[in-house]
C-alpha cells in the first residue's frame, strides 16, 4: 500500500500503521516511521507529543476506521449481499495481498493487542475501540441482509475474529490455507443465520 499524497502528520499516522501491522508495536521505531513517511524527523515532536504512545494509538484508530469503512465499499461490489459474501469479501482483500505480496503484513489492531503486555492502558483501549469500531459495520450489514439483531452483533464478532486468527496462521505457515478454510466453513452458518420468515428459523 503506498504512502497517501497527504499532510507529513497523516502520513506517519498511515506509515505507523503499515510498519505495526509488519513488525509489531515494539519494533517499530520513530525513526522508522519518519524515514517510511518521507517526513523530517523534527515533526515527530511537533505532531506528536506523547510520543510513540500517541502515534501507535492514533495508528491503530486509523485502521479501525479503515476497516470499518472498507465494509460499505465490499456491499457495494456484492450484486446480492449475503452474509458468506460478506465474509468472503473481507478475507479476499488478504488473499488477494498475500498473493501480490507475501505474508509480511497482518492487522495492525490485532498487533497492537498482542504487544498490549509491553504496552501502554491507552494502545490496549485504542485496540479495543478499533475493534468495536469495526464490528459495528459489519454487525449493521447484517442487520440489513435479514440477520436478527440479536445474533448480528454476535455474529459480526465471529466474523472478525475468525479472521484475525486466519491471518495469524496463514502468516506462520506462508499460507492461505487458513483463509479459505475460514471462508468455506464459516459461509454456511453464516447464511443461515437469516431470517426468511420460515416458522422456527432464527
Amino acid at each position: 500500500m503506498a504512502v497517501p499524497d497527504r499532510g507529513p502528520r497523516e502520513r506517519m499516522v498511515f506509515s505507523a500503521a503499515q510498519l505495526i501491522r509488519r513488525d509489531g508495536v515494539t519494533a517499530t521505531g520513530m525513526r522508522d516511521v519518519a524515514a517510511h513517511a518521507r517526513a523530517p524527523r523534527g515533526s515527530l515532536q511537533h505532531y506528536f507529543p506523547g510520543g510513540k504512545e500517541q502515534l501507535v494509538n492514533e495508528a491503530v484508530e486509523w485502521a479501525g476506521r479503515y476497516a470499518a469503512n472498507r465494509i460499505a465499499r465490499f456491499l457495494a461490489s456484492m450484486a446480492e449481499p449475503t452474509p458468506s459474501g460478506l465474509f468472503a469479501e473481507m478475507v479476499r482483500q488478504w488473499t488477494d495481498e498475500y498473493a501480490r505480496t507475501g505474508f509480511e503484513g497482518g492487522c495492525p489492531v490485532a498487533a497492537a493487542a498482542v504487544d498490549c503486555a509491553q504496552s501502554t492502558d491507552s494502545t490496549r483501549a485504542a485496540a479495543a475501540a478499533a475493534f468495536a469500531h469495526w464490528t459495528r459495520p459489519v454487525a449493521e450489514a447484517l442487520t440489513g441482509m435479514g440477520v436478527p439483531a440479536a445474533r448480528a452483533e454476535p455474529l459480526a464478532t465471529l466474523m472478525i475474529s475468525a479472521l484475525e486468527g486466519a491471518l495469524l496462521i496463514a502468516r506462520a505457515e506462508r499460507d492461505e490455507r487458513a483463509l479459505t478454510t475460514v471462508v468455506r466453513e464459516l459461509g454456511p452458518l453464516l447464511d443461515a443465520s437469516v431470517d426468511d420468515g420460515t416458522p422456527g428459523r432464527p
